[in-house]
């Protein structure tokens, strides 16, 4: 199994007891900040150390249902996160409400839905590094 993807299951476990601990704040939200910097930074990462103009373009994998499948659930694991982060900073500022807290959560469950699905299509599409 490629490094990448011993990585990202690494910080799935991660995100999945930071789910369970939501409770202390002091180890949630530091969590919850480092996976979400790194899925936004692991895409720059794989560009700087993947040919992915031969495997896109000249493969033509761009063309490849898969690639589309994973490229869209990356877009709605980034919108979820967005909208997460606003319910997140109005718990942060005091509001206690029952209904933002159920909201927080549910957005939190597909976060770890839609991430697994990431994480599954994306090691679908590994190519193990010339050797």
């Amino acid at each position: 199994m490629a490094g990448t993807v011993l990585y990202v299951l690494a910080t799935y476990a991660l995100m999945v007891a930071a789910f369970y601990y939501a409770r202390l704040r002091r180890f949630h939200v530091p969590v919850m900040i480092f996976i979400m910097t790194s899925d936004l930074l692991f895409p720059i990462y794989l560009v700087m150390t993947r040919d992915w103009y031969k495997r896109l373009i000249v493969d033509e994998d761009i063309l490849t249902f898969g690639v589309w499948v994973h490229f869209m659930l990356l877009i709605t694991l980034f919108v979820l996160y967005f909208v997460q982060i606003l319910a997140g900073r109005r718990l942060l500022k005091g509001e206690t409400g029952a209904e933002i807290r159920q909201e927080h959560r549910a957005q939190g469950m597909g976060i770890l839905l839609v991430r697994a699905f990431v994480i599954l299509t994306g090691a679908l599409l590994v190519q193990p590094l010339d050797g």
